[in-house]
């Protein structure tokens, strides 16, 4: 089953959802495979997302021992008027709880 991830900046917040289900988040770790998908056609936000299809790899709120057991290789941008992000697809991202996304790798 297929999970998309994004930011709600009116509400700092992380959501995580499928067809089922919706869960709010200050941080997620995501460790595993991601993809990023946008649908420019949306007439509301959000338009752009990062998805996985693992619920295993999702690991929420995690603690501050365990993301620093990471290192930040990149950061990943949402270009909110272009409709793209900077990275298409990789491993392992760091959702952090201050708006900030990182592709991450273990230490």
């Amino acid at each position: 089953m297929k999970f998309k991830i994004h930011r709600c900046n009116c509400r700092n917040i992380w959501s995580v959802q499928n067809r089922k289900t919706k869960l709010i988040v200050s941080s997620i770790l995501l460790n595993g495979k991601w993809s990023t998908e946008i649908k420019p056609e949306r007439i509301r936000n959000p338009k752009g997302f990062v998805t996985t299809t693992s619920s295993q790899d999702i690991i929420l709120n995690p603690a501050l021992e365990l993301v620093e057991q990471y290192i930040k290789v990149e950061q990943l941008i949402y270009d909110k008027r272009k409709v793209n992000f900077n990275l298409k697809e990789g491993e392992n991202l760091y959702f952090a709880d201050d708006g900030s996304c990182y592709v991450v790798k273990k230490g």
